[in-house]
Parts: C-alpha cells; structure tokens; sequence
C-alpha cells in the first residue's frame, strides 16, 4: 500500500477529484493548509527581513508569505500508485511555479473500522 500526499493549488481540487474518481479512485481526504514553495520568495530578502533589514523589508512588499493550499491523501494499492500520481500531476501541471508537490509513502495496514476488514480489501482497487 501506498500513502500519497499531493499539496495542490486551491482551485484545483474539483479537476483532480473528478480525475482520480474517471480513474476509479474515490477514496480520499483534503484538508486545507497554508505554505509556500521555495520558488515564491527570495531566501536571501526573507533573512534580511527577518533580521530587520528595512531593505529587505520594502522589497518583500506586504504580499503574504503563506498561500492557501489543499492537501490531498489517498492510500491506494501498490499496483494504483503510478496511476494515482500521473493522474495528479496530469491534472495539477501548469509549468508554473505553484503546481504542488507529491509526497509517496509505504503504508503496512490498513483497517475498516466498520467492518473490522484489513488490507488492500478496504481500498480502491483491490
């Protein structure tokens, strides 16, 4: 079993559920969060602020450091991993900076709390 965690821009995430759903993957969870990535902000002009340099400060402007973001989870099969993250990157791609990350981890178990099942059986095509 795989976790996959994909951090996705906001208004994509109608696009990418109905994708993973035409891809026979239903099962999920989204939560909202807030971050950046490293292409958004000047590392060196954050420090700068950060120590109280005025320079630095005016130049960063008052633009939010954190944007909005969703975060997406799906646990799938071994055998729906590769699809899962190509239908993810398929819908999510613009060649801009913002596009999201996917995150893919190795999962043990997994458990039905309703019917007690446990397995690849309590997962999307299993």
């Amino acid at each position: 079993m795989k976790e996959i965690i994909a951090v996705l821009r906001m208004n994509m995430m109608n696009k990418t559920k109905r994708a993973l759903s035409d891809a026979g993957i239903s099962s999920m969870t989204a939560l909202s969060a807030l971050g950046r990535g490293k292409g958004l902000v000047d590392i060196s002009l954050l420090k700068g602020a950060e120590k109280g340099y005025e320079e630095a400060v005016v130049q960063l402007g008052e633009s939010p450091r954190l944007f909005p973001k969703r975060i997406l989870i799906v646990v799938v099969p071994d055998k729906l991993a590769d699809k899962t993250i190509k239908t993810i990157i398929r819908t999510n791609q613009t060649g801009k900076s913002g596009d999201g990350k996917i995150f893919v981890t190795r999962i043990s178990n997994a458990t039905s709390v309703r019917t007690a099942e446990f397995g690849d059986s309590v997962l999307d095509g299993a």
